[in-house]
Parts: C-alpha cells; sequence; structure tokens
C-alpha cells in the first residue's frame, strides 16, 4: 500500500445517490471506491461488482481495498430492495431477499470496516434509511421490517462505536429520489423530487461533524414533501 488520499467507500454505489456520492466525496479529496451488483455505464473512481449478501466475498474485498487505499475513513450503506404488495402476496422470500439486501449487507459492511477504521483513529459510517424506517405502511411490509431492523442495528453500532470514534448516522431519506429509473416509475414532477447529489452534499457535511455535535439520526425531505 503507498500514501494516498483517505478512502470513501460506498456499498450500493449504482446510478443517482451512490454515484453522486462517489462524485462529492472524489471533489473534496478522497479516493472514491463504490461496490454494487451493477455497474453504472458511467462510474466514479474504482468500481467493484459483488453480491453484497455475500458472507465470503465482500470481507474478502474489503481487505482487498483496504491493502490497497488503506482503512476507510468514510463508509456508506446505500443499499435497498424494495417489494411492494399486500401482506398475503407477500412471501417469506420476499422477507429473505429484502432483509439480506438491507440489513445483511450492512451487517457484513460494518464488520468488515469498523475495526480497520477504530484502529486509524476512526471516521464515519453512514446508513441511507427511508420513511419506512419509522412507520410501515400498508403493502410496504417486506420493506419496511428490513428498514426498522436496519435502524435498529445502526442504532446499536452508534452507541458501541462512538466512544471508539467512529460516527454512525442514520439518514432518514423521505421523498422519492430523483434519477432516470425514478422519472419512469413515477408520476411526479421532478421538481418535487430529492436531488441526489444534494442528499451527497449533506452526507458529506455529516461526515466532516466535529465530535462535540455528532448528528446520529436526521431526516431528509423535500420542502412539498408532507409529514
Amino acid at each position: 500500500m503507498v500514501a494516498q488520499k483517505q478512502l470513501v467507500l460506498v456499498a450500493g454505489a449504482g446510478a443517482g445517490l451512490g454515484q453522486s456520492l462517489l462524485s462529492r466525496f472524489e471533489a473534496g479529496g478522497f479516493q472514491p471506491v463504490g461496490l454494487g451488483r451493477t455497474r453504472p455505464d458511467d462510474t466514479i473512481g474504482d468500481f467493484h461488482t459483488l453480491d453484497l449478501t455475500d458472507a465470503v466475498l465482500v470481507p474478502s474485498k474489503i481487505a482487498e481495498i483496504i491493502e490497497a487505499y488503506g482503512p476507510p475513513r468514510v463508509v456508506i450503506h446505500n443499499t435497498s430492495e424494495l417489494v411492494i404488495a399486500p401482506f398475503s402476496a407477500t412471501s417469506l422470500g420476499d422477507y429473505q431477499r429484502t432483509w439480506a439486501s438491507m440489513v445483511q449487507t450492512a451487517v457484513l459492511l460494518a464488520q468488515a470496516t469498523m475495526k480497520p477504521m477504530v484502529q486509524n483513529d476512526g471516521g464515519t459510517f453512514i446508513v441511507s434509511g427511508a420513511t419506512a424506517s419509522l412507520r410501515g405502511g400498508a403493502k410496504f411490509s417486506a420493506f419496511a421490517s428490513a428498514k426498522f431492523a436496519l435502524r435498529g442495528l445502526t442504532q446499536s453500532l452508534a452507541r458501541e462505536f462512538h466512544p471508539a470514534g467512529v460516527h454512525v448516522c442514520h439518514a432518514i431519506l423521505d421523498g422519492i429520489i430523483d434519477t432516470d429509473r425514478s422519472r419512469d416509475l413515477h408520476s411526479l414532477d421532478p421538481g418535487r423530487m430529492m436531488k441526489p447529489e444534494d442528499i451527497a452534499e449533506v452526507y458529506w457535511q455529516l461526515s466532516h461533524q466535529p465530535q462535540s455535535i455528532w448528528t446520529h439520526e436526521l431526516d431528509l425531505r423535500p420542502a412539498s414533501e408532507s409529514f
């Protein structure tokens, strides 16, 4: 390993928010590394395609990245798996898939990065949540149950690792993120959507908070969003 820029590691670095996060941190002088199931057409920095639920591959790949770039200063968990269906039409496999995609991936990511960050004088670990982290809506039982679990996991990590110097934050994203895919899926004025570059700016600010005022949880939404 050679001396180089501080590492930002984004799990779930797809088109939209994931790439915006890598772009913002690269602009701030970080070495951006993305992880995800599918490589976007245009990628920022070093991108690794892998199944983030793989309990063997994920630790191995992250160890390889740390060997190349050093321990991460910022780690962002941004994976998601949305299932919308009536409870009677939601299979056990749907629950297992959403939990694996959003909770198991966070466990594996934290297991592989927390110790190196602690040993390197700390860092920031940010988790992207959703409205479903706080409120389970009709037809969202699989998604909400996984998001609730992810929020609980993040709280536990914060209480354990804040004293060790790792800032753990849960960001509730209350709205539709403006991407090409979301514009195709939703009949919504783009002016009422969340801009991924604006979310990335907030994550940048979170990662630079002084220890005397660490934020554990915040919610972000468009001004037009009811709540």
